[in-house]
């Protein structure tokens, strides 16, 4: 595990064709390694995110850095669709896999537990199964014309997400956001900015043991101060309404989009 200064360093390891796992927008999304992605000009990413995204997958999208993404739903919430995410699957330009919140979560946690698969019930009946030919529908061997989906485990290359904080030897304090946990469980590698990197062991911290990922889950952490903006750090901040309706605005257009990265993104500018 390394702990890093730079945000761009970190992320240079996620290759091209990555398969990259991302967390839902209440759960600290790291939109400053998102911006450094792009300035880089990541390609081919199977994308998932677990199991939400708003803005971030969005710009990875209209940055031309995703070839598939895998989720249960992109949208800006009050502000309206999300405009590079329509453009994209309306086009044809991405691949899009459609799951539900509980199959993602299944999916992951198969590889958590080091298995090919888990079962779930709730998708028999839905027009999901129609479109994910690499779900299985089984009948289940402990009982008679009892149908079961098989979801084949989700292993993701890397898991990317923000947190608040991270101590000196590699452990992350993420709090209540227990997806993160199995998001890193199930991963490859897991790269993680935080908003400060503290002189002490969490785990030895009985207020922050309980919420704290062991270093050993971790293989990269970089300072990024505000490094979910303009979304929210839950217990930290709030969403950044203002810069989130000019976005939309913006990227409603291909060409208007183009000038929010050249922006916000190329520039490297925050608040």
């Amino acid at each position: 595990m390394s702990l890093l200064q730079s945000v761009d360093e970190a992320v240079s390891t996620i290759a091209d064709g990555a398969l990259l796992i991302v967390p839902r927008e209440v759960c600290g999304v790291p939109m400053a390694a998102t911006r450094a992605l792009i300035r880089r000009g990541i390609k081919n990413l199977h994308l998932v995110a677990l199991p939400t995204s708003s803005m971030q997958a969005d710009m990875l999208i209209g940055a031309g850095c995703v070839a598939t993404l895998e989720t249960s739903a992109v949208s800006l919430g009050e502000l309206g669709p999300a405009p590079r995410f329509t453009a994209a699957v309306l086009s044809g330009a991405i691949k899009m896999k459609d799951a539900t919140c509980p199959a993602l979560h299944a999916a992951l946690q198969a590889a958590e537990k080091g298995v090919p698969f888990m079962p779930l019930r709730g998708l028999i009946g839905s027009d999901v199964l129609k479109y994910r030919d690499d779900w299985k529908v089984i009948d289940s061997p402990f009982g008679n014309s009892d149908p079961i989906v098989l979801l084949p485990a989700i292993n993701p290359d890397v898991a990317l997400f923000h947190a608040p904080l991270a101590d000196e030897h590699g452990n992350v304090w993420i709090g209540r956001q227990r997806e993160l946990v199995t998001m890193a469980h199930a991963s490859k590698r897991t790269i993680v900015t935080v908003e400060k990197i503290e002189n002490r062991n969490l785990l030895d911290d009985p207020l922050y043991a309980a919420g704290t990922l062991p270093g050993f889950y971790v293989d990269a952490i970089a300072v990024a101060e505000n490094g979910a903006w303009p979304l929210p750090l839950p217990d930290r901040y709030r969403a950044d309404v203002e810069h989130l309706k000019l976005y939309a605005k913006m990227a409603a257009s291909e060409e208007g989009f183009g000038e929010y990265v050249a922006k916000y993104v190329h520039e490297n500018v925050a608040v």
